[in-house]
C-alpha cells in the first residue's frame, strides 16, 4: 500500500544536497557583492561631506573677508575731520552771494570765507554756498546766516524749501540787504521785517548811531550805545504785525540827500532785533536775528559787533547764547590733533 506525502516533503526530497549548496553560494555571492557595494561607497559620502563642508567655511571666510575689508574702506573712505574742528558744535550754513559793490563793500565771497573760518574756529561745524541752500542742505542745519544782496529774491523751489526749514524751527540771520527783495510783506512773515528793492530806503555811508533798546536782552549784554561811523542805514521797512519783532537796537536816520528827499532824516528806526514766530503748519517756534549794517565790510570785525553777532547766531540756532563766544578748542598735544 503506498503513503501518501505532504507535496513540500517530496520537493524537500527533490532538492538535493548539491543543489542546496548551490543555493547557498549564492546568496552568499549576492550578500558578498552587496556588502562591498556599500564598503566601496563610503568614501565618496565621506568626501561629498567633506566637500560640503570645506566650501561652507569658505564661503564664511571670504564673507568676513568682505565684511573687514568693507569695512576698513569705510573707515578709509570717511572724510577726516578738518583741524580744531568741533564735530558736536551746532550747524550753520552760510548763504552768501557774488560782491555787488566796490572795494570794501558788500563784500559776500568774503564773508564765506573769512566766517567760515570764524565760526569753525568758535566750535561751529558750518557749510556754506554762493546759491540758495536746498532742502538736502537745509536737513542738516540749525541755522542758515544770509550775507547776500537781495536774498528775498526766491525761485518757487526756494521759498518750498526755505519754508520747510522754518516751519521745522530752523533760524534765520539776515545781514545788512539780505532782507531786500520783490515782496517785502512776505520776506517780512520770516525775519520780521524786510524792504522793497528798487526804492530808495537807505542812507548811504553815513554813520549809524545806536541806541540800545532791550539793554536786558543776553545778545546785547555788555553793550552800550554806539556809533558806527560809515555804513547803511534802511528806513521804509514793512514789517510783520503778529508777532511783532523785538528790537534791540535802533537808529536816527542820518540826514543824507536821499534820506531828506525822502522825507525820512530825523526819523528813528529798528536797525538790529529778533523774531520768534511759529509758520503757519509749523511745528516748532523758528527764530530770526537781523543786523542791518555791514555794507562795510570792516564793520564785521569791530570789537562790539563780532561778539554781537556770534550771540545772535546762536540765539537764532536755538543754542545758548553763549555758546560761540565762550568756546574753548580742546587743548593739542605736541604731534597736533589727532586724525579722525
Amino acid at each position: 500500500m503506498a503513503l501518501l506525502r505532504h507535496p513540500d516533503i517530496r520537493a524537500a526530497e527533490q532538492h538535493s544536497p548539491k543543489t542546496h549548496r548551490a543555493d547557498i553560494a549564492g546568496k552568499s555571492e549576492l550578500h558578498d557583492r552587496a556588502g562591498s557595494a556599500s564598503f566601496e561607497s563610503m568614501p565618496s559620502k565621506i568626501n561629498a561631506y567633506l566637500t560640503v563642508a570645506l566650501a561652507t567655511l569658505c564661503c564664511a571666510w571670504v564673507s568676513a573677508q568682505q565684511s573687514g575689508t568693507s569695512a576698513q574702506g569705510r573707515a578709509r573712505d570717511r572724510v577726516p575731520l578738518p583741524p580744531g574742528q568741533n564735530p558736536a558744535g551746532m550747524r550753520i550754513y552760510i548763504r552768501a552771494g557774488l560782491k555787488s559793490h566796490g572795494p570794501g563793500k558788500h563784500d559776500y565771497p568774503q564773508f564765506l570765507a573769512d566766517w567760515s573760518k570764524i565760526l569753525t574756529e568758535h566750535g561751529a561745524v558750518v557749510d556754506g554756498s554762493l546759491h540758495s541752500p536746498g532742502a538736502a542742505e537745509l536737513d542738516l542745519v540749525d541755522v542758515v546766516v544770509i550775507y547776500k544782496g537781495d536774498a528775498g529774491y526766491l525761485t518757487e523751489r526756494e521759498k518750498a524749501d526755505l519754508e520747510a526749514f522754518v516751519r521745522r524751527g530752523g533760524g534765520l540771520v539776515s545781514l545788512h540787504d539780505a532782507l531786500c527783495g520783490p515782496d517785502p510783506e512776505y520776506f517780512a512773515t520770516l525775519i520780521g521785517g524786510a524792504k522793497k528793492h528798487g526804492e530808495t530806503n537807505f542812507t548811504l555811508e553815513a554813520a549809524v548811531p545806536y541806541t540800545i533798546v532791550d539793554r536786558d536782552n543776553p545778545i546785547m549784554q555788555g553793550m552800550s550805545d554806539f556809533t558806527l561811523d560809515e555804513d547803511e542805514a534802511f528806513y521804509s521797512m514793512t514789517w510783520a504785525a503778529n508777532p511783532k519783532i523785538n528790537v534791540l537796537a535802533s537808529a536816527v536816520i542820518a540826514s543824507t540827500p536821499t534820506a531828506v528827499r525822502a522825507g525820512h532824516a530825523g526819523e528813528v528806526v529798528p536797525q538790529i532785533w529778533t523774531y520768534e514766530h511759529t509758520l503757519p503748519g509749523g511745528t516748532s517756534p523758528a527764530r530770526a536775528f537781523v543786523w542791518m549794517q555791514g555794507h562795510a565790510y570792516s564793520n564785521f570785525s569791530g570789537p562790539t559787533i563780532k561778539p554781537m553777532l556770534l550771540r545772535g547766531i546762536a540765539w537764532a540756532a536755538k543754542k545758548p547764547v553763549n555758546e560761540l563766544v565762550d568756546y574753548k578748542p580742546p587743548s593739542r598735544g605736541r604731534s597736533g590733533p589727532a586724525r579722525q
